[in-house]
């Protein structure tokens, strides 16, 4: 982070940042003056939530930012899943932006490799849609993804 961020909370949401869980009690707003790395309660996927290949992507880039102690093996993953991704979709709008958020990831740009991904999910949902109701859809092939257990 070359400059400070502002986020603005709510009562009783929660931030997480390096790690670590915080909990306001009013509004408020954290000004961040170095570089940190957060996640912003609404934007927490859990567990039973990740029932596509990008949202299970997700939720492995998540689980860097929320247990950094285990970031290794849910990096492992990530790229596994994002090798995955790349030889099961077929839709250039979603294999155009992979490398990019692999980029962000393996340079801890956390935020914006996350915000990348959810960028996609509406895309996603359009093609597993379309599997749904034709099943030699073009979007994308049978997905073959690992699912990562929170450790939280």
């Amino acid at each position: 982070m070359t400059k400070t961020m502002q986020i603005n909370l709510k009562p009783g949401e929660r931030i997480f940042i390096n790690g670590a869980v915080l909990r306001v009690d009013r509004k408020v707003t954290l000004e961040l003056l170095n570089d940190v790395t957060f996640l912003l309660e609404s934007h927490v996927l859990q567990i039973e939530q990740t029932t596509t290949p990008l949202k299970q992507l997700y939720f492995a880039a998540q689980t860097m930012v929320l247990d950094p102690r285990n970031a290794g093996s849910a990096y492992t993953l990530f790229l596994k899943q994002l090798a995955n991704l790349s030889s099961t979709f077929e839709n250039p709008k979603i294999l155009d932006v992979l490398p990019q958020i692999e980029s962000l990831i393996s340079r801890n740009r956390y935020f914006e490799g996350l915000r990348l991904i959810r960028s996609l999910f509406p895309i996603e949902e359009t093609i597993l849609a379309g599997e749904r109701s034709a099943p030699r859809a073009m979007g994308a092939r049978a997905p073959s993804t690992t699912v990562l257990e929170s450790t939280l």
